[in-house]
């Protein structure tokens, strides 16, 4: 028996059809029956039920967007580091291994192979030199690692509260190296929705473009408990389908697969972006899920999973 922490949410609720499929027993655990955030609550809980995973897919992400996270503070850090370390400490007493739904936005841009054959950091992605490498595909370019520091949170002072916290919550996650901590990015899939990539797109005023790793949800969920399922080591996985996209790319398979009429207009650069469509830092990155991959777990390369999703596409 699994648990659900955050079932009712986007991708807890992902997380459930996930073990159904794979028949895997699973309990949509809530706040109004269990009160997780209170450690002696949830401690007496697992040591009673003593279920064999806790997924901890709960969290705070602000409505409509991140940037309600900016005068939600107090909200934020009570669902993103707070929520996250009780889990963790009760799980640990308890003796229930742990998985956490962590995020790819404690980064910024992606990693640049130099002249002298070193890697370096380039936090623009949108600069012209910087494009026509990610166009390209250039094996000039490369995604953060899962031992990579953040360079996207508070002690850069250059991010998003939103992000700013789940970087936090990391860094406490790490003291539980037997505990799985899962990198999602920018979840999609067919349904349409209001968390989805490919419905946000759709939907938007202006299209903001940038290039990014993205995951999509139902592979996430199935990466996900195929590590717990196989028993793969603990620590931190970056579970995004392999490759990445442009929002300029994602727009136009949208248009041809089931919006031909459709022509969006475009941000025309970042600070009209900042300026005038939002006022939180945005992460656009790229993540190397090359651990997933080496560790035998298998994604569907983002175009595919893109392609797909607009296929079988569900108003």
């Amino acid at each position: 028996m699994i648990w659900v922490l955050g079932a009712s949410g986007y991708v807890g609720q992902a997380f459930i059809a996930g073990a159904k499929s794979t028949k895997v027993p699973a309990r949509s655990v809530s706040r109004t029956e269990l009160d997780y955030a209170d450690f002696r609550t949830l401690l007496a809980a697992l040591r009673r039920d003593k279920p064999e995973l806790v997924v901890n897919a709960a969290g705070f992400t602000g409505k409509p967007n991140v940037d309600a996270c900016e005068k939600q503070r107090a909200e934020t850090l009570a669902g993103n580091v707070s929520l996250a370390q009780t889990v963790a400490q009760a799980c640990e007493i308890a003796g229930v291994r742990l998985g956490t739904v962590s995020s790819g936005c404690i980064y910024q841009g992606a990693k640049i192979r130099r002249k002298d054959g070193a890697w370096g950091v380039e936090d623009r992605l949108t600069e012209p030199l910087i494009s026509e490498l990610l166009e390209q595909r250039s094996s000039l370019v490369k995604g953060f690692e899962e031992n990579d520091e953040p360079n996207f949170c508070f002690e850069h002072a250059n991010c998003s509260f939103y992000s700013g916290s789940k970087a936090v919550a990391e860094k406490i996650l790490l003291g539980f190296p037997e505990f799985y901590i899962w990198r999602l990015r920018i979840p999609f899939d067919e349904f349409d929705g209001a968390r989805n990539y490919l419905s946000k797109i759709q939907r938007y005023p202006k299209v903001y473009q940038n290039w990014n790793s993205v995951s999509h949800r139902g592979d996430f969920v199935k990466a996900c408990l195929n590590i717990w399922m196989e028993g793969k080591a603990g620590g931190v996985y970056n579970i995004v389908n392999p490759g990445y996209v442009s929002t300029r790319e994602v727009v136009e398979k949208i248009r041809k697969k089931i919006k031909p009429e459709w022509r969006p207009e475009y941000w025309k650069s970042d600070d009209e972006f900042y300026r005038f469509g939002a006022s939180a830092p945005r992460s656009n990155c790229l993540l190397d899920p090359a651990k997933i991959t080496q560790a035998g777990v298998a994604m569907r390369p983002v175009e595919d999973a893109i392609l797909d999703s607009l296929d079988r596409w569900r108003t």
